[in-house]
């Protein structure tokens, strides 16, 4: 089975984050105080590490694993000694399956992760396995499982669910950069193999996934509608045609210093898997030949940097994004509408700082990504922003947010 392409922690590469922020304009608040959600704290950042993750508890007795948060895929997998080839957490931090946790081939979470045309299993009762294949060029080989996951909520209960999730043995990575150092991916996409759609049918949460990335690093994620603001999020619909397996939003029209394009009718996707955004191609080289016109007479040249394809330097090495947000203008995605909602991506949201002290073009070909003509936001242009998926109402929101702040 393989699952959707996904971008996890492209291009990270070594080096000091940069320190970004902007004025908070929303708070979440916790709506209803006896309402049932997880609120987790995240750690990570989008340079140098390139991915944000939470901490999560499995099995009895409860044993602590970091997880890639991934809202582009629905498959949540944790390396697991069965044995494992390919690992890299020490094998006393891998899951330890037993016996009488594997998951049938006839289980519907086994018949959700996998496309209708494909039927891998020739008996119901045969363990039900899976691959995941990402676009960073990295596999994971495994079969699905279930055990428990202690979780507390908002609302002071304790609830330990019985989830599925997968056992991945065989991990590969054939990328240029090497692999994220968490114990696997916390899958938080739209299909009932997801964790929040395995917590909403079993009516502890509600559909709803949320999350806060601090430019400054960490942030937090919910799981649950508690923490919804009643005011000040930007809403789109998503998408329910063929991008619906992906939180998608569309169609839109990039914008560029206030000024249009030409560039319209772009669909994206929201991908918290993803470190940075992915353009297709025709797109991505009008942003770059807008980008390199504006600075036509400015005090920056090109230069090479392992940590992204097009860098430029200046008189002297870079701090953070702060230092050279003057030398570049703002992107707007308008999405087509009645209320004409914009995502608005000021220099913070596309570029980085490395520690070389180059600035760095956190937008990339999509097409050379072997993603063809898709569009994916990814972790960059969500930072600073509290950005929530509701699958109860068909909708994705954001609004500007302090993430170093725990909700009310």
């Amino acid at each position: 089975m393989v699952l959707s392409a996904h971008l996890h922690g492209c291009f990270a590469a070594t080096g000091q984050g940069q320190r970004l922020w902007k004025r908070s304009t929303v708070h979440p608040t916790v709506v209803n105080g006896f309402g049932s959600s997880v609120f987790l704290p995240v750690s990570g950042n989008v340079y140098p590490l390139g991915y944000y993750s939470v901490e999560l508890k499995i099995g009895n007795p409860p044993k602590p694993f970091q997880l890639d948060i991934d809202t582009g895929s629905d498959l949540t997998w944790v390396q697991c000694d069965a044995p494992c080839t390919g690992c890299t957490q020490p094998r006393d931090r891998l899951y330890k399956p037993v016996r009488n946790n594997f998951l049938p081939c006839k289980d519907p979470i086994c018949a959700a992760l996998n496309s209708p045309k494909s039927n891998p299993c020739k008996n119901p009762n045969e363990k039900c396995g899976f691959q995941v294949e990402y676009a960073d060029r990295g596999s994971v080989l495994g079969v699905m499982v279930s055990d428990n996951f202690p979780l507390g909520l908002v609302n002071g209960s304790l609830s330990n669910p019985l989830l599925a999730f997968g056992c991945g043995y065989r991990l590969q990575n054939r990328g240029p950069h090497p692999p994220p150092t968490t114990a696997g991916v916390l899958g938080l996409g739209k299909s009932k193999a997801s964790i929040s759609s395995q917590l909403s049918g079993m009516g502890i949460t509600k559909n709803v996934v949320g999350h806060c990335f601090s430019g400054r690093g960490g942030g937090f994620l919910f799981l649950g509608a508690d923490f919804v603001p009643k005011s000040g999020m930007t809403w789109t619909p998503m998408l329910q045609n063929s991008f619906d397996k992906h939180y998608s939003s569309g169609p839109a029209e990039l914008l560029f210093g206030g000024k249009p394009t030409g560039v319209k009718g772009l669909n994206v996707i929201f991908d918290s898997g993803a470190t940075y955004t992915y353009l297709s191609s025709k797109v991505y080289q009008t942003v770059l030949n807008l980008i390199r016109k504006d600075l036509t007479g400015k005090q920056l040249r090109d230069v090479k940097d392992n940590a992204l394809p097009i860098c430029w330097k200046g008189a002297k090495p870079f701090k953070s994004v702060r230092d050279v947000r003057n030398y570049f203008n703002t992107l707007v995605l308008s999405f087509a509408g009645a209320n004409n909602n914009k995502l608005v991506l000021p220099p913070e949201a596309y570029l980085i700082v490395t520690e070389r002290g180059n600035v760095c073009l956190g937008i990339l070909s999509g097409t050379e990504a072997g993603l063809g003509i898709t569009n994916v936001i990814g972790d960059i242009s969500l930072q600073d922003k509290l950005v929530i998926y509701d699958n109860e109402n068909q909708r994705i929101g954001w609004a500007s947010a302090d993430c170093t702040r725990k909700p009310r």
